[in-house]
């Protein structure tokens, strides 16, 4: 008998979302296919999975140093989010009470609330006191099963509180169990100082932003609001492209409200995702499965801004895109951390089924970010990155409507949650 660290064992499903082959799960009958194994039990040593198989198989294979008794709940990967907006000073309650009264979201935003507001609450703050923030709500996606998390700056605008909040995005994540990718989101809104002059800006972040944050190595990609009221395709375009000269790669916000061309630039540009496409049409979504680009949707924002367009997620899986779903937790759009809220939406708005939202905010998520080689599923090899469920099985993910049921959480081959409170 092979020795492990940790043996797994009696759950009632392990879902590994796994099938042997590189890259994401593309279309319908990829995204539904999730590798259900029944009874079933998970070996770790070092920190990776050892070992996938039947309870009976793996007991009669490993020899472990301490068991785990999943006691009939499920197994799943470390949920990956693919669109978070963590660095911020403050909520923005008082903006959801003016809409439930009928102001519009674009009519908060030219009154200088919405984004401009966060930003202005981050400017001058310590490095140390936004990173105590982002800490905080870290731990948030772990108790809801968030192993690994994309996270974007943009409530700086300015160079050097853009600056700041990727350094304490980076300060934040040292020795926290999840892992953070970070992205470089300068180019979220025009700052007010900047309406009469946009060329002026869109300088600064390509003559000064991306430079010093490329430098310092404090982001992985460049994304840019492509949309009415934010960034024109062109200012995107100058943007994105300089981003990928100094080595980031692209990411776009596109078509949240209508069709911007904001998908069709993703595609254009070689972007690693485009990010809510509530407005995006069928030459936009013929453009992102040609180029492999992964559609990154947001029902939560949708939900909470009351929005009309919604995302063609059937359109996009038929198409065969790799679609994914992420949580857009942010002060003002969509206050949520929960990625089985996501899930519930995923089904309950965008027509997908609950296999397709298990591949949405596990394996398809991770390639959005660039982490696919290492999360998104179970596998020998791998880090032992697992969520367990207080279920019989997967479908009660988006069956309860949001309800927390993540009972135990490992990173690493470590418990950082267990019995839904987070361990040191």
């Amino acid at each position: 008998m092979r020795p492990c660290d940790l043996l797994i064992e009696g759950a009632a499903q392990v879902v590994t979302v796994d099938d042997g082959k590189a890259g994401p799960k593309r279309g319908t009958r990829a995204m539904n296919e999730l590798g259900v194994i029944e009874d079933g039990a998970v070996a770790v040593r070092g920190g990776k999975v050892v070992g996938v198989g039947t309870t009976e198989e793996l007991g009669k294979c490993f020899k472990p140093k301490k068991r785990l008794d999943a006691d009939g709940q499920t197994v799943l990967p470390g949920f990956v989010d693919a669109h978070t907006h963590p660095v911020f000073a403050k909520m923005r309650e008082d903006e959801f009470a003016r809409r439930c009264r009928g102001a519009a979201y674009e009519e908060i935003l030219a009154a200088g609330g919405g984004i401009l507001a966060s930003a202005r609450a981050c400017h001058g703050l310590p490095i140390t006191a936004l990173a105590h923030g982002v800490r905080k709500r870290l731990d948030g996606m772990l108790l809801h099963g968030t192993t690994t998390a994309e996270a974007k700056s943009g409530y700086g605008l300015t160079t050097e509180s853009e600056l700041a909040s990727l350094e304490a995005l980076k300060l934040a994540s040292k020795g926290h169990p999840v892992t953070v990718v970070p992205t470089f989101l300068g180019a979220h809104a025009m700052p007010a100082e900047y309406r009469a002059d946009r060329k002026a800006y869109v300088k600064e972040i390509v003559e000064q932003m991306l430079p010093r944050v490329a430098k310092k190595g404090l982001a992985r990609f460049c994304d840019v609001f492509v949309e009415e009221g934010a960034f024109t395709l062109v200012e995107g375009r100058a943007i994105l492209k300089a981003g990928k000269r100094l080595g980031l790669t692209p990411k776009v916000h596109a078509d949240e409200f209508g069709d911007s061309g904001g998908a069709k630039l993703a595609a254009q540009v070689g972007a690693i995702s485009a990010e809510h496409l509530g407005g995006t049409g069928p030459a936009g979504i013929r453009a992102l499965a040609r180029a492999k680009v992964v559609p990154v949707l947001l029902p939560a924002t949708t939900l909470f801004l009351g929005l009309k367009e919604r995302p063609d997620a059937r359109a996009m899986i038929t198409a065969g895109c790799a679609v994914a779903l992420a949580s857009d937790f942010n002060p003002g759009s969509s206050p949520t951390e929960n990625l089985s809220l996501i899930a519930a939406l995923g089904c309950a708005n965008l027509a997908m089924t609950p296999e397709e939202v298990v591949s949405a905010i596990t394996r398809n998520a991770a390639a959005a970010i660039g982490e696919e080689a290492r999360a998104g599923r179970i596998a020998v090899g791998r880090p032992a990155d697992l969520v367990l469920l207080d279920a019989p099985s997967y479908v009660f993910l988006p069956y309860r409507l949001g309800t927390n049921l993540v009972s135990t959480v490992l990173v690493g081959g470590q418990v950082v949650v267990s019995g839904g409170r987070r361990v040191a």
